[in-house]
């Protein structure tokens, strides 16, 4: 009887055992399927982190192309700017320089014609008729030197842009339009014109 108690003792003891080693093993396994289960959470979770990251530097890098392209631009604008502001500025000393003197060699255009009024005149006195003849040579070539050119007139086409038309005529010497008669000398400075042809013109 006590070795059948004996036993009896024994089996339920190993019994207990037993539950307590399917009770833990699967107590292992629940926690090796938990952390597994963790485990590949945390590695998802990185895998996001990545991905966001990747797509992020996407968009960083897309958006430092667009600031590159813009800075580029303002870039070609401000130098395209700058070449135009230069030769306005080149132009304009250009200018300042050309027509310098022009209210001068203008005054001046009426001595020109008191001149060429004095040559027109008959004298004896040959060798002061010379002397007219180089001065007004000698100062024509220094106003030519500085840009003064003669308007061309007589038997040209009609050009408002350099005749002056005081009168017409008609005429069958020349064809309507054309100029058949020069009353004042009309002049360029530096291709400027500074004063128009006074001129006839034909029917």
């Amino acid at each position: 009887m006590k070795n059948k108690n004996k036993e009896e003792l024994n089996n339920e003891t190993l019994n207990d055992v037993d539950e307590g080693i399917t009770e833990e093993g699967a107590k292992d396994n629940k926690q090796r399927e938990s952390e597994a289960e963790t485990e590949e959470e945390v590695v998802e979770d990185v895998k996001e982190e990545e991905k966001t990251s990747e797509e992020e530097g996407e968009t960083k890098g897309e958006a430092s192309e667009e600031e590159d392209e813009e800075l580029q631009a303002k870039y070609l604008r401000l130098a395209a700017d700058f070449q135009n502001y230069k030769k306005r500025v080149e132009k304009e000393k250009s200018d300042i320089y050309s027509f310098a003197n022009e209210k001068l060699i203008t005054e001046l255009l009426d001595v020109i014609d008191n001149f060429e009024r004095a040559l027109e005149v008959e004298s004896e006195d040959k060798g002061m008729l010379n002397g007219i003849k180089l001065v007004y040579k000698q100062f024509k070539g220094v106003l030519e030197k500085n840009g003064l050119e003669d308007i061309k007139a007589e038997g040209e086409p009609f050009d408002p842009n350099f005749h002056h038309a005081v009168m017409t005529e008609k005429v069958d010497s020349h064809e309507s339009g054309y100029v058949i008669e020069v009353f004042q000398k009309g002049y360029l400075l530096n291709k400027k014109v500074i004063r128009p042809a006074m001129v006839k013109v034909a029917e």
